[in-house]
């Protein structure tokens, strides 16, 4: 049973701290507005852009897309509040050369490789950034906690997970998603 734990608490740190990646680069945390893991009714979506990880040299994940994307993030560190709980911070940049206003991040996380079946999400929540000047960033920490159930869920699909995250401002919308073997 303990070992079930482990698997299930290991898929669900390298999962957060992918998840916890991609919350902070949408903004999502203990900010105003902020709803982390409630259901969203609404998950707005654009073309999932091709997102590219890189280890940068202080041990940080970079992940951004194309080089004409309007934002990018990075995940700075992932603490285990639990087994099944990170607390992941993260900073959003804006790329352009001009203000994004009215900044609204969406988080989706499933079970499975390449999934964004509704019925497979393990954790959602969203985050209202507000404005980023040009090339600004936003930093925050996020907690993740997923059930047992929902850890299991992980486990049940090989450790595969699916992030799914749109970052939405009043001129534009990207959406990014990555599936990752955590376990």
């Amino acid at each position: 049973m303990n070992r079930k734990h482990g698997i299930a608490g290991g898929l669900v740190v390298l999962g957060l701290a992918i998840a916890v990646g991609a919350m902070v680069y949408t903004g999502v945390g203990p900010v105003p507005g902020s709803d982390s893991g409630e259901s969203i009714e609404e998950f707005p979506t654009e073309e999932p852009a091709t997102e590219q990880p890189v280890d940068d040299d202080d041990g940080s994940t970079t992940t951004s897309s194309a080089d004409t994307d309007p934002f990018s993030f990075t995940i700075d560190e992932t603490e285990e509040c639990g087994t099944t709980c990170r607390d992941v911070t993260a900073t959003l940049y804006n790329e352009q050369d001009e203000t994004a206003t009215g900044i609204t991040t969406y988080i989706r996380i499933f079970a499975g490789e390449d999934n964004t079946d509704a019925n497979d999400v393990v954790w959602e929540g969203t985050a209202d950034v507000g404005t980023l000047e040009a090339g600004a960033s936003h930093t925050t920490t996020e907690r993740v906690e997923l059930s047992l159930q929902e850890a299991r869920a992980v486990d049940r699909n090989d450790g595969w997970i699916t992030i799914q995250t749109t970052v939405e401002s009043d001129d534009t919308t990207v959406t990014f998603r990555n599936s990752e073997q955590v376990a």
